[in-house]
């Protein structure tokens, strides 16, 4: 992320040093593959658009997480953050009425 607009920056700063904030190297956002990417930035822009408040998708990032750190007490090996941002972005779209829970499967970003 390179030029972000005022939304992108509040976003990204408000989740600094929080436990759901994103992988940084460098002091930049961290994507290890393009759906991370393309994840984050449709988080971005449908809070942006009014979809959903950025504060009800980062209350479901970090219930995604809770629940991933519940169910693997003792091993963190298959972590990953994108996983658990993908997946309450899904909560997000579905909660917002964009997507209906039976339709998820058949996109295959989201799937």
């Amino acid at each position: 992320m390179s030029m972000l607009t005022q939304f992108e920056h509040f976003a990204v700063t408000e989740m600094l040093g929080d436990p759901d904030s994103p992988p940084r190297a460098n002091g930049t956002l961290c994507f290890g593959s393009d759906w991370e990417r393309s994840s984050f930035g449709m988080a971005l822009a449908l809070a942006k658009d009014g979809f959903f408040e950025w504060d009800d998708f980062r209350d479901e990032l970090i219930a995604s997480i809770r629940e991933w750190e519940e169910a693997h007490p003792d091993d963190h090996s298959s972590w990953n953050y994108y996983d658990q941002f993908l997946s309450a972005l899904e909560r997000a779209v579905v909660k917002c009425g964009l997507v209906d829970p039976a339709e998820l499967p058949a996109f295959p970003a989201l799937a």
